[in-house]
């Protein structure tokens, strides 16, 4: 799909507010009602667009371990390991990566029991070489919006 200023416009007043009324982002794009509707809707279709979810700070929910898990696996059942671990509860990202490690997990808790108890399942996987766990002391930046302005 090819996008176009007016769909990086769209985007962009998404990224603010995803519930923004399609009136408002059109007044804001100076496009009619009708164009952000069906642009919006091709996004999706296009997988542009995957969702609409409101941006919740975890840590007020009490969940303020961060793990980051790198996962050394034997070649060729990565696909499937990291499709497993990334149907278990609590996971937030799983990244197939370059490096010393073959996947990189990132999961929240709100006790260290649980990350104990995650990080021994992963472990005891069929395939699962290795892993290092590593603990996030602050969260500096964690969102998934980016600058779509330079596009």
């Amino acid at each position: 799909m090819e996008i176009d200023e007016i769909d990086l416009k769209i985007l962009q007043e998404l990224q603010c507010d995803a519930r923004k009324s399609y009136r408002k982002v059109a007044k804001n794009v100076n496009v009619a009602e009708g164009t952000v509707y069906n642009r919006i809707e091709k996004l999706k279709e296009n997988g542009v667009i995957k969702g609409f979810i409101p941006d919740i700070d975890y840590s007020e929910l009490g969940f303020n371990l961060i793990a980051i898990i790198g996962v050394s696996a034997e070649g060729g059942f990565l696909p499937d390991i990291e499709e497993k671990i990334a149907k278990k509860p609590n996971v937030t990202s799983v990244y197939d990566v370059t490096g010393e490690y073959d996947a990189i997990v990132v999961v929240k808790f709100k006790e260290r029991k649980e990350m104990n108890k995650f990080v021994k399942d992963i472990l005891s996987m069929e395939r699962v070489e290795r892993t290092n766990t590593m603990l996030a002391l602050n969260v500096v930046k964690e969102s998934h919006k980016i600058d779509l302005s330079s596009l």
